[in-house]
């Protein structure tokens, strides 16, 4: 990708602006997967957004055919997740690898937010869904959003697990999202009928082929 392209991006141009560290704040696949070099990471929260699946997702969770959703920054509420400090030398690269991984699409916007840690606060950079965009899923029922997670799965893997891994990273960092607790039950419920609701096999399948279409990503 041509480095002008990526400095076209208001974001992005703001973040390289910046001296000293980069704050980074992720809040989904982020949190697990952040691909990126950094010194430090911290439990943060940032008000003014909230975490939602609120993005279409037609390739890495899902097809054109049977999308699925992915999260994003949505207004409102407040959101807990991890912030990166990105030493200065690593910013350009990190930058670029952040605007092709989430930015390139135009669903979300860079914004630069204050996210409080334990003892003190950062100007944090992180991807806000651009409401404009076709590709944000506006008001959803937790059924309708439980649905398309259920059925997404694309190049990354299922829905079901990209939700899964932001749920137990949430745990795990001793935080809680109540909103996506309850989404996961929801879920959980339709796997479970869907499980229920499916005949039993009368013929022998390899493992790899039963199974190749649900393996866990890692992202």
């Amino acid at each position: 990708m041509s480095q002008s392209k990526i400095l076209e991006d208001p974001g992005i141009s703001a973040a390289l602006a910046e001296r000293g560290d980069l704050w980074i704040f992720g809040y989904g696949s982020l949190m697990w997967d952040p691909g990126f070099h950094h010194a430090e990471a911290h439990p943060a929260v940032v008000h003014g957004y909230h975490r939602r699946f609120c993005v279409y997702s037609y390739t890495y969770r899902g097809t054109r055919a049977r999308p699925g959703l992915v999260l994003g920054l949505d207004r409102g509420g407040a959101c807990k997740g991890i912030a990166y400090r990105v030493p200065r030398r690593h910013a350009g690269a990190t930058l670029a690898y952040l605007w092709e991984r989430e930015l390139d699409g135009g669903v979300y916007r860079f914004r630069k937010l204050q996210a409080r840690l334990s003892r003190h606060a950062v100007q944090a950079f992180s991807c806000v869904v651009d409401r404009a965009h076709p590709g944000y899923a506006a008001e959803l029922s937790i059924e309708e959003t439980a649905r398309l997670i259920c059925q997404g799965v694309g190049k990354r893997g299922p829905c079901v697990h990209y939700l899964e891994n932001t749920v137990h990273h949430i745990e795990a960092l001793g935080l809680t999202d109540g909103a996506l607790h309850r989404l996961a039950e929801v879920v959980h419920r339709l796997t479970a009928r869907r499980t229920d609701d499916r005949p039993v096999a009368r013929h022998r399948i390899s493992v790899g082929a039963s199974d190749a279409p649900w393996r866990r990503s890692s992202s």
